[in-house]
Parts: C-alpha cells; structure tokens; sequence
C-alpha cells in the first residue's frame, strides 16, 4: 500500500479596533485599515450589509458612510448599502442568504474586496457565513453594534444561520480580517440588548477571571444604570479574554471542548422554545444560573459562592427563570448539544468562581431539581 500524507497550517492574524465614531470625517481609523491593505494599481470594493435596527437608531448612518468614503481614493464603496433586518430573525430567513449572495455576485466582490457587516450579533454571524461561502470566502469585517456582539460574537471566528430550528445549524470558521469596536452604537441600544450582552462577561469571568467577576459584582450597579465608562472596560476585557482563549486553544473546534459555551447547552433551546421571543444573552444569563446551581449540587461551589452568582445576575437586572423551563423540554437540550459537538457530550461546569471543568454526562433528575430551585426562589437568594 502506498500512502501520501500531507500536513500543513493557515496563520490567521486580525485586529479588534476600539474606537467612538467610526464614520465620522475625522476618524482616520477605517480608512487607515483598508490604506494598510491597499494594493497598488487596484482598488478594492467595498461591500455593507446594514442591521435595520441599527439604521433605525442610526437614521443618518448611510449618508455618513457614504460621506466619509466619498473624499478618497484607495477603495470603491459599492453604491447600494443592503439594509437587512436583524435579531435572531435574520438567521432563521434562508432568504436573507441567498439576497446578500446574489448582492456579493452582482456588485462583482470578489476575494479581495471586502463585505462589511454593521450590526447585532445575528446579522454579522448571517454576513460572515455569507462571506465565508461566497467565492470560497470573501474578506470580511465586522462592526457590531450590541454589547454581546462586541464582547464576545463579534470578535470570534464563528459563523453561521439557524436550520430547522437548530441554533448555528449551518455556518463556517472564518476569522474577519478586523473588527472595528464603535462604543457610540452602544448608546442607542434598549435596556434588554445593553443587558443582554453582559451574561457573556458574567460567563467567560466565572469560568476564566475571578478578579473580573469580582470587578463586575463592584460594578453591577454601573452596568445596570447605563455607565457608558464601565461597559467600554468590560467590553474590552470580555473581548480580550475571549480573545486568548481562541489563541490558546482550539479555535476551530475540532474537539469536543468548548470552555465559552459555559451555561449554553439549555440557552439555546430556551431560546428555541420561546420562539426566540427570549433573547441570546437572557437564556445565557438562565443557562449560567442553572450550570452554577448543578455544580453546587455536586458539592463543588459553596453556598457563597453560588450566593455570589445568583445574586450578580439579578443585580444586572436578569431574570432567572422562564415558564418554558417547566416540563422536560428543554432537556432535549443535551441531546442537540452533544449532536452540534460531535457526539461526545461535554459541558462546562464550575470547580470554583472563576475555575471551570468539564463533565461528559450529566444527571437529568438534578437538572430537574436545579429548575425546581429556580422556579421557588427567583428573585430570591439561595
């Protein structure tokens, strides 16, 4: 028998910019990127794809991306900017796909232009996986506009669309070629979107960073009235440590290990259960209280230390049951979970706050009882 083995590697490098008016004339930052990666004697194009949420709250957001392209010379902004609707709507409309993939084909965006993304984590995941598949892939770039998608999608390198109503069915690992942080978008979000994110923080700390969860308990209070200084730390904090972790680790998820999906196995099929109605970081926020809850029912949180997580999270304003838990539903959870993995079921739990570990089954009569917990004591301590 004869055999030919190959192996090789793909570095891939990209910047998170944190910055306030990306659009405006006087912020070089943009323009700056696209003059570093200018080739000469070609101009590249630019393709944006617009949340509509974002332009609602924005009205005047494309005249000033029209403007502030409009006195240069290095790339071709493309003349049409694709306004979409967003949330989690936006990944679970097949149509959606095949308008940008048809926009990408029309306007000639090949592998040297770029496909710019500006919103919520919905649509950058639905633009990205649209990007990565066109043309074998498309360079990218994201500007998301929500807490969640600035501390923690955003920054990533997953994409991806809902498919029979399973969470990020379809989609890709494709790094951006940056990601451009605008703390101004931030201002404009409602209560829920400006709180939602905040569960990833709350997450990757418990599992990553005990001196940033200590941080968050000192500053819940902030977080919760609005303070626009003390949600740029923990967007820049949230994002640098997920950040490390792709570095670290397994950034394309060949294994069955995922650390940052701590409390997500029943948050997406809370999510799925309500009709989406809950929101990302709301079923999260439910998710981490559950998770955190098993690990003291198997002795190895204390009762301060789950004390400490419940109550962060109703300090930020989070509910932490839902009706939807009732019944066993959402158990179904663990079945889907182990699926998207690969078939070996791995879920993250706490050994301590800010020490994670991971179990390959876990008790569905206990995970009963945690939502009996819940359900008794919401609004309560433990």
């Amino acid at each position: 028998m004869n055999t030919l083995h190959q192996s090789f590697s793909v570095r891939f490098t990209y910047d998170v910019y944190f910055t306030e008016n990306l659009f405006d004339t006087l912020n070089p930052a943009l323009l700056d990127f696209f003059k570093k990666h200018h080739t000469e004697g070609y101009r590249k194009k630019l393709l944006f794809i617009l949340d509509q949420g974002v332009v609602a709250g924005h009205p005047d957001l494309p005249e000033r991306i029209n403007t502030y392209f409009a006195s240069q010379s290095v790339v071709d902004l493309v003349p049409d900017l694709i306004v979409i609707p967003g949330g989690e709507g936006a990944k679970n409309d097949p149509t959606l796909v095949d308008r940008l993939v048809d926009a990408v084909d029309r306007y000639g965006i090949d592998r040297h232009s770029y496909v710019l993304a500006v919103g919520g984590g919905s649509v950058l995941d639905l633009v990205g996986y649209v990007a990565a598949i066109s043309h074998r892939g498309i360079r990218h770039v994201r500007i998301p506009t929500t807490v969640l998608s600035q501390n923690d999608s955003g920054v990533g390198v997953k994409n991806g669309i809902n498919y029979h109503s399973k969470k990020n069915f379809l989609g890709s690992f494709a790094p951006p070629v940056a990601v451009f942080n605008d703390s101004t978008f931030l201002t404009t979000l409602d209560d829920r979107d400006w709180r939602s994110g905040i569960s990833e923080a709350v997450k990757v700390a418990l599992i990553k960073d005990q001196v940033f969860f200590g941080w968050l308990e000192e500053n819940a209070g902030k977080l919760a009235a609005r303070d626009k200084a003390a949600m740029e730390y923990l967007v820049h904090r949230c994002a640098e440590l997920h950040l490390n972790h792709i570095a670290s680790g397994d950034p394309f998820e060949m294994g069955s290990s995922r650390p940052l999906d701590f409390g997500h196995w029943s948050a997406h099929k809370l999510e799925q259960l309500t009709g989406f109605e809950v929101r990302h970081g709301e079923a999260v926020a439910i998710g981490i209280a559950m998770d955190s809850l098993y690990s003291y029912r198997l002795g190895w949180l204390t009762q301060a230390e789950v004390n400490r997580i419940l109550n962060l999270e109703r300090a930020l304003g989070f509910d932490l049951y839902h009706p939807a838990l009732e019944g066993d539903s959402v158990l179904k959870g663990l079945g889907e979970f182990r699926e998207h993995l690969g078939g070996l079921l791995t879920i993250m739990l706490l050994r301590s706050i800010g020490t994670g570990e991971e179990v390959h089954e876990m008790d569905e009569n206990l995970i009963r009882e945690v939502i009996t917990t819940l359900k008794e004591t919401e609004a309560q301590p433990v």
